[in-house]
């Protein structure tokens, strides 16, 4: 079966810890953000978000590329099917390979725009890329979750609710909580990718992430990559906190 197939090259894709490592260069000013990952030896993955990418524009995944990185684009589209598919066809022929969108926004919105990611990357050239889903933000603590937005379900209840409507619907993997890979992986095995922010190796701050978990613990948890910011880049040698990251994957 297809499935059989792609599970099977599941760990040809992290033959390296470095493969699993998405550094996140929020809060870069666009030249800082190129030249932070131009001088981290080892790199392969980086982490385009919202705010870099607004200043930047769509011009910093191609020079990003240029380098050699491959690149997360994490905009969290969420509108009607229509916009999310035009968003998520050009976002896939800038060469993002993976493609953050969120789940909430339903099933027509999600098949449109797996669709439209994969005819944009293929008129364009550029590899296929992953759709991710957003279950709930990592900054969401139960109980506030439940008073702002009225919400009935608790974060255990809707977070695989929301993954199985992303799964039907064709999405090729979540952004999730890294506490709650182990339950997502049970619902969702490999090739489905689990990307997981809110890592914070051993010492670093929690910052504004309510539910993180240490890299290692992570992976065995279930967890595909992880996605890590300023434990790295704001420490006072980012280069040698990559390598711890990549030594605990070892």
């Amino acid at each position: 079966m297809v499935g059989d197939r792609l599970a099977a090259l599941i760990p040809s894709l992290f033959n390296h810890p470095a493969d699993r490592i998405i550094v996140a260069l929020d809060g870069m000013a666009p030249q800082q953000a190129l030249a932070f990952s131009r001088q981290l030896e080892g790199l392969r993955w980086v982490k385009v978000g919202l705010e870099l990418f607004v200043q930047a524009g769509p011009g910093v995944v191609a020079q990003l590329r240029e380098q050699g990185r491959r690149v997360f684009l994490d905009l969290k589209f969420h509108d009607i099917p229509a916009t999310m598919a035009g968003a998520c066809r050009r976002a896939a022929a800038l060469g993002a390979e993976l493609i953050t969108v969120h789940a909430c926004s339903g099933s027509e919105a999600l098949k449109a725009a797996q669709a439209a990611a994969v005819e944009g990357a293929q008129a364009a050239g550029q590899p296929l890329p992953t759709l991710l889903a957003v279950t709930v933000l990592t900054s969401w603590q139960e109980q506030r979750m439940q008073q702002e937005l009225a919400m009935a379900q608790g974060i255990a209840e809707r977070v695989p609710a929301l993954a199985q409507l992303a799964a039907s619907a064709g999405i090729g993997g979540c952004v999730c909580s890294p506490l709650e890979a182990a339950a997502l992986r049970r619902q969702h095995p490999e090739p489905f990718a689990l990307v997981t922010p809110g890592i914070r190796p051993k010492g670093a701050a929690a910052g504004d992430q309510a539910r993180v978990m240490g890299p290692a613990e992570a992976i065995a948890a279930g967890a595909s990559q992880l996605v890590i910011g300023r434990p790295i880049t704001q420490a006072h040698d980012p280069a040698a906190a990559f390598e711890r990251c990549c030594a605990e994957l070892a």
